[in-house]
């Protein structure tokens, strides 16, 4: 069986680097045992390097902090740098936020099978989206 193809949003990404969220158990071990494969770009990457410097509750992180959950990302995340056609692009639905774009434009261009996203305006387009699915990670889980 073929690994999985998973794009995380910024706010999936500090459950898994900062807040260690237990929820994300499953897929740390997915990812361990290559059943899953999680891809980035530099738009999101940019945006969780952005993030992570925000004063995040009881989780503020420094400098030392922040670079060790970039190079934490990097390592587990196989890094895309090319864009879907244009043609391909047009077809996803639009979000609400148009910050949120990117999230699908990355998971088009990976071939993602699932964007993995607590975001509601991300979560409203996941009746309109072919290509990939996108899921609450409470609802996502790797055969």
């Amino acid at each position: 069986m073929a690994a999985k193809r998973i794009v995380l949003d910024t706010n999936i990404w500090l459950d898994w680097l900062v807040f260690n969220d237990p929820g994300m158990s499953y897929l740390k071990l997915a990812v361990k045992e290559n059943r899953a494969n999680i891809f980035i770009d530099s738009a999101c990457e940019a945006e969780l390097e952005r993030v992570l410097a925000y004063d995040l509750a009881r989780h503020s992180l420094d400098a030392a902090a922040q670079a060790a959950c970039l190079a934490e990302c990097r390592r587990i995340a196989k890094r895309i740098d090319t864009v879907a056609p244009e043609p391909e692009r047009k077809r996803l639905p639009r979000c609400a936020d148009p910050d949120d774009q990117k999230f699908l434009e990355l998971a088009l261009a990976a071939q993602a099978d699932v964007l993995v996203t607590k975001d509601h305006k991300l979560l409203e387009l996941a009746r309109r989206t072919k290509p990939f699915r996108i899921l609450n990670p409470r609802k996502f889980s790797i055969g």
